[in-house]
């Protein structure tokens, strides 16, 4: 049989680990990617390195990326704060372009593999209203991805999936938690201190919390 291969996003956090358990049952040799990107929040860089090992994912790869160096966004930019109470309109911690740039990369190293999907935990339910997490998003750049490579063109698309898209974060957790994910792993936290510790304030938080306690399972997060 030949090997089905996934290049997965993977932030560190809850969603994309849950995404990385559900590939895995699918049958996917998953490869993982994340982004040094600037964050104010490098602890999740740490959180995937351990959430890749102990999944046992084929290769994990960390790229560079300097999105601090056009910032607009207050996981970007220490001048800006994090928001601790929830806003109108999209937040401050959108990160311009970031889903659009992240998946143009993994598109490139699943080009490279042979990888036919890639996948991404964003989530159009329970999220924070950005752009880059709808549907129309990911559509369209299915769309694109089938258009702009060599793959593509010559009849070897490619297929962005987003198994969270429609998802409760109670459910992302249930699901996870059916699939053996340790989330005493991940870091959600918008920001979290060097040792992964959250501050139980932020919309990130927020939402992880309402996830574990609408889900009935026990919450692992460390707060400083």
């Amino acid at each position: 049989m030949t090997e089905k291969r996934a290049v997965i996003l993977l932030s560190g956090g809850l969603d994309s680990a849950t995404v990385v358990a559900m590939a895995k049952a699918d049958g996917f040799s998953c490869y993982t990617m994340s982004f040094d990107y600037g964050q104010r929040h490098r602890a999740e860089l740490q959180a995937a390195e351990r959430v890749a090992a102990d999944m046992g994912v084929v290769e994990h790869k960390v790229i560079g990326l300097n999105l601090n160096g056009i910032g607009g966004s207050a996981l970007t930019d220490s001048s800006i704060a994090v928001p601790e109470t929830p806003g109108d309109g999209i937040p401050v911690t959108y990160v311009p372009a970031r889903n659009t740039v992240f998946l143009s990369l993994a598109l490139g190293w699943a080009e490279v593999l042979g990888a036919r999907d890639i996948f991404i935990g964003v989530n159009a339910v329970d999220y924070s209203g950005y752009p880059d997490c709808r549907p129309e998003f990911v559509e369209s750049f299915e769309r694109m991805a089938n258009l702009a490579t060599k793959a593509g063109v010559e009849g070897k698309g490619f297929t962005i999936q987003a198994p969270l898209q429609m998802l409760s974060k109670a459910d992302i957790v249930k699901t996870g938690t059916r699939l053996g994910v340790d989330y005493g792993l991940t870091v959600s936290c918008y920001q979290a201190d060097e040792q992964g510790r959250a501050c139980g304030k932020c919309d990130s938080c927020r939402l992880r919390a309402e996830g574990f306690a609408a889900a009935g399972v026990a919450d692992p997060t460390r707060y400083f």
